[in-house]
Formats: C-alpha cells, sequence, structure tokens
C-alpha cells in the first residue's frame, strides 16, 4: 500500500493548478473539496482531482512535490494530459 500521494488539483481544463503531497489522499481531497483547507485552492477553486501518484516514502514524495512545483506549466499540462486527456476529476475513482 502507497505511503504517500503527490497530486495535482484543477480549477478547470487548462485552469489554475494547485500541487500537493499527503499520506491520505481521499481525507485531503474531501478537505479540499470541502473548504475546510484556506489558502490558494479554496481561493482560486481548485478541487479537482486531475493528477495523482503514489510513492512508498513521504521524503520521496515530498521531493516530487518540490520538483513538480518548479516545473514550467506546460511541463504541468502535458503531465497530466498524458493519463487524463480529457481532466476528468479522478476523486469519485478513489471513493468506490
Amino acid at each position: 500500500m502507497p505511503y504517500a500521494w503527490v497530486y495535482i488539483l484543477a480549477s478547470a481544463p487548462n485552469g489554475t493548478i494547485y500541487i500537493g503531497v499527503t499520506s491520505d489522499l481521499v481525507r485531503r481531497i474531501w478537505e479540499h473539496r470541502s473548504g475546510m483547507m484556506p489558502g490558494f485552492a479554496s481561493q482560486y477553486g481548485v478541487k479537482s482531482l486531475v493528477y495523482f501518484e503514489t510513492h512508498d516514502d513521504i521524503n520521496a514524495a515530498i521531493r516530487r512535490e518540490k520538483q513538480l512545483k518548479k516545473w514550467q506549466r506546460d511541463w504541468k499540462i502535458e503531465l497530466i494530459e498524458r493519463d487524463n486527456p480529457h481532466w476528468s476529476d479522478l476523486y469519485d475513482s478513489l471513493v468506490k
């Protein structure tokens, strides 16, 4: 079972992007969606889970999050669209 997740939320296809890391992806995304997490994502309506990846080590996940945050926007969009070309919200697939 993965220990950590790096995730990307979006406000809309090609919209505002938020990158985060967590040890409990379902809980964390629910917090974003419910407005429990004040800050950037809440302020800009960034609630759609469009990408995530798993890591066995929280430190590796944190390093990956920092790496992605430094990427150019085009690279982030390419990463999302590689596995999720329609920018579908992936949250429901996690909670079924």
